[in-house]
Formats: C-alpha cells, structure tokens, sequence
C-alpha cells in the first residue's frame, strides 16, 4: 500500500536531505538533492523535491503500517521545519 503528501514549500530539497541524513544514522538511507529513500524495519519512504513542493511517498504492507508511519514522518518534517506551517495531508493510493 502507498500514501502520498505532497507538502508546498520552498525548501523542499533542505527538508528531504535533513530528513534523510537525521535517520541515516540508524536506518539505510539513499538521497541527493532532488531524491532521497529511508527503509523503515517494516515501511519506506520516498521524497521527491521540486521547485515548490515535497512529495513524500510511503510504502508499507498494510493500512496499520501506514497509520503508524505517517504521522512520524510528517512530525519529523514539522520539526525540520519548524519556521514554516505546512500542511501534511496524506493521500492512500
């Protein structure tokens, strides 16, 4: 299963890379500027930077995964962020 954010803001590529070098540290994580991946023990996330946006993309095996990861990675990208207010609204695919 998948669940999408797609976040507006500016700093979309500074968000993904420190999102990913913050669970590097503990998790497999793959990024650069525009791409980054972070493997969870039983999810992964995705983030896609764009000029005006961060897309965030969640894959788990079930809907209780998904319910458990989402509001973790979007309280991880709220404290990243912490001088803007953004909207995290996920979408199931």
């Amino acid at each position: 299963m998948d669940s999408i954010a797609t976040v507006p803001t500016e700093n979309a590529s500074r968000y993904l890379q420190q999102l990913c070098k913050h669970w590097s540290h503990k998790l497999e994580v793959e990024f650069d500027a525009i791409q980054g991946r972070v493997a969870f023990p039983t999810s992964a996330v995705r983030f896609d930077a764009a000029p005006h946006a961060l897309t965030m993309t969640l894959a788990g095996p079930d809907a209780a995964t998904l319910d458990r990861m989402e509001p973790v990675v979007a309280e991880h990208l709220r404290r990243f962020a912490f001088r803007e207010e953004l909207a995290v609204d996920w979408v199931r695919g």
